[in-house]
C-alpha cells in the first residue's frame, strides 16, 4: 500500500529530501499513521530514522528556516520542534530491554524492525517510508492495517512481555479501546489481567494521565468497565469499586451505584468536555458505601453522602496526584451541592431556596445543573421524562430569581468597614453578626439585595446589639 498522496503536509517531502542528503533511512511512525488511516485529525507527528534522530531534526529545521527552534533531549536521543500548530518529534530507531523492577528501558541503536517490535500495539507499529526509492510505502510487519479495519487492539509481540516490560501499556490498551471504540483481543486482555499488579511500578501521575484521557473520551464507561474487568480499577481507584453491587432487605433493593455513576458520567459527556465536571460526576456518590443504612420505614438511605463525599475528594485527589487547587475545590463543591437542585424538583419551589442555591453555587451554577440533570437516571423512561420536565421548571425559576435579585456570588451591600465607622467600633464578633443577618435576610427575601434596605437593617441590628451610631 502506498500512501504518498495522503502525505499532504510539506514537512514530509522536506524530510524526504533531508533524509536523502543526510543518507538517513527515515519513516513516519506510530499514532499519526494510525490516525491517518482512520481519517482522524492529528497534528503530532513522530519520525524515526536509522541513525541520529537529533541530527535529522537539526538538518530539517535548518532546511525549514532560522525561525525554527529545536529542543534536544540527549538522554533520550530525541529532538522536537513546533511549526505553526504542528508538533514534530524525531528519534533514532532503537531496540529496548527492561529490568523487572523498572519501566525505564535499556536502549540500543537498532533497525526499523527493532523499533516496530518495541511498539505497544500493532495499530501503533505502522510506518510510512519517506525514502526516495519507496516514498509513501506502508511498512506493516504485524498486520496492523487488518487490526485497524477490524477494530482490534493487539500487541505485536508476546503480550505478557509487552505489559510486564512497560505496565503503562495496559492502561493505554484500555484507553485506545475506549477512544477508538475498538475491541481488545482476548489474549491481550487476558495478559492485562495477569500482569495487573505490575501497574504498581508506574507513577500515579502517568496512570492518571491515561485515566484522564479515558474520562475525556466520548463514552468513558467503556474504559471503566474494562479497567474493572481486568482488575486494574481496584488497584488504581479502589474507592470506586466499592460502589459495585446491590443489596436487598425485606424485598427492598438499592441501585448498583457503580453502574449508576457510569451512566451519569456518560450522560454528562453529552453536554460538556470539562474534565473536572466529569470528575464531579465520578465522585458525586463516592461516599454512598460508607453512608448506606437500612430501616423498615425508609428502606435504603445514604444520608449525608454529599457531605462526606465532598470531604473525600481532597484525600482521593491527593492520593491520585490530581491537582489540589481550583480543580479539586470545584469538584468538592459539585459533590457537596449535587442533591440540592434535585430536591427542588420534589417540593414546592420557593424563591428563598432558589436564592440560597444561587448564592452557594455562584458562577458554577450552570455546571451544577448539568451534573444534576445527568444524575437523573432510571430504566423507567416516563419517570425520567417527568423529572427532566420538573428540572426545566427549576432552571427557569433560577434564571428569573437571578435576574430579579442578583444573588449569585453577592456580598452583603454593607461592608465591615462601614459597620465599624457607623458605630465607632473595632473588629469584633458584632460585625460578623450584622453581616450574616443581612445576608440571611436577603436570601430569605425579607429585604432586597439593595444598599438602602441593608443599611436600614444594619442600624436596627446595631440597636439590638446595644451599639450607638457615631457617624451616618
Amino acid at each position: 500500500m502506498n500512501l504518498s498522496d495522503r502525505l499532504t503536509h510539506p514537512i514530509f517531502s522536506t524530510i524526504g529530501e533531508v533524509a536523502a542528503t543526510e543518507q538517513l533511512e527515515t519513516y513516519v511512525v506510530g499514532g499519526f499513521v494510525r490516525d491517518l488511516l482512520l481519517n482522524r485529525a492529528s497534528k503530532d507527528i513522530d519520525f524515526v530514522c536509522v541513525g541520529s534522530g537529533m541530527d535529522l531534526a537539526k538538518a530539517t529545521a535548518k532546511r525549514i528556516g532560522s525561525h525554527v527552534h529545536v529542543n534536544y533531549f540527549k538522554n533520550f536521543g530525541t529532538a522536537q520542534f513546533r511549526s505553526g500548530d504542528w508538533d514534530f518529534e524525531f528519534v533514532g530507531a532503537r531496540k529496548e530491554s527492561y529490568q523487572r523492577d523498572s519501566r525505564k528501558p535499556i536502549v540500543e541503536d537498532g533497525s526499523l524492525q527493532d523499533d516496530q517490535n518495541r511498539r505497544d500495539f500493532t495499530i501503533n507499529a505502522l510506518a510510512i517510508s519517506l525514502n526516495k526509492n519507496d516514498y509513501g510505502t506502508l511498512v506493516d510487519p504485524f498486520q496492523g492495517i487488518e487490526d485497524l479495519e477490524s477494530g482490534i487492539i493487539r500487541t505485536p509481540l508476546d503480550p505478557d512481555i509487552t505489559f510486564s516490560d512497560d505496565p503503562l501499556r495496559m492502561m493505554r490498551a484500555i484507553r485506545f479501546a475506549t477512544q477508538l471504540n475498538f475491541y481488545i483481543e482476548a489474549k491481550t486482555f487476558e495478559a492485562i489481567a495477569r500482569n495487573k499488579k505490575r501497574i504498581g511500578i508506574i507513577s500515579r501521575e502517568r496512570i492518571m494521565d491515561e485515566l484522564n484521557k479515558i474520562i475525556l473520551s466520548q463514552k468513558p464507561s467503556v474504559g471503566f468497565i474494562l479497567l474493572d474487568q481486568s482488575g486494574l480499577l481496584e488497584l488504581i481507584f479502589p474507592e470506586f469499586c466499592l460502589l459495585k453491587g446491590t443489596e436487598t432487605v425485606d424485598d427492598k433493593s438499592h441501585k448498583d451505584n457503580f453502574y449508576h455513576t457510569l451512566q451519569v458520567l456518560d450522560n454528562i459527556c453529552q453536554s460538556t468536555k470539562d474534565l473536572w465536571l466529569r470528575w464531579a460526576a465520578i465522585m458525586h456518590d463516592i461516599a454512598k458505601p460508607q453512608t448506606k443504612r437500612f430501616d423498615v420505614r425508609n428502606g435504603w438511605t445514604f444520608h449525608g453522602h454529599e457531605v462526606l463525599g465532598s470531604k473525600m475528594v481532597y484525600r482521593l485527589f491527593k492520593s491520585m496526584k490530581l491537582p489540589l487547587g481550583a480543580e479539586m475545590k470545584f469538584v468538592q463543591k459539585m459533590v457537596y451541592l449535587h442533591l440540592r437542585p434535585i430536591a427542588l424538583t420534589k417540593e414546592e419551589i420557593t424563591d428563598s431556596a432558589l436564592r440560597r442555591l444561587l448564592f452557594e453555587a455562584g458562577d458554577d451554577i450552570d455546571s451544577l445543573m448539568k451534573l444534576c440533570e445527568a444524575d437523573i437516571t432510571s430504566k423507567n423512561k416516563v419517570k425520567v421524562a417527568r423529572y427532566l420536565q420538573r428540572f426545566e421548571t427549576v432552571k427557569q425559576k433560577l434564571k428569573e430569581v437571578e435576574e430579579k435579585d442578583q444573588v449569585r456570588n453577592f456580598q452583603p451591600p454593607v461592608s465591615g468597614e462601614l459597620i465599624m465607622q457607623t458605630f465607632g467600633i473595632k473588629p469584633s464578633a458584632a460585625i460578623g453578626t450584622i453581616k450574616e443577618a443581612i445576608k440571611e435576610a436577603i436570601l430569605d427575601g425579607k429585604i432586597r439585595n439593595d444598599y438602602n434596605e441593608a443599611y436600614a437593617m444594619m442600624l436596627e441590628m446595631g440597636k439590638t446589639l446595644g451599639l450607638t451610631v457615631v457617624k451616618q
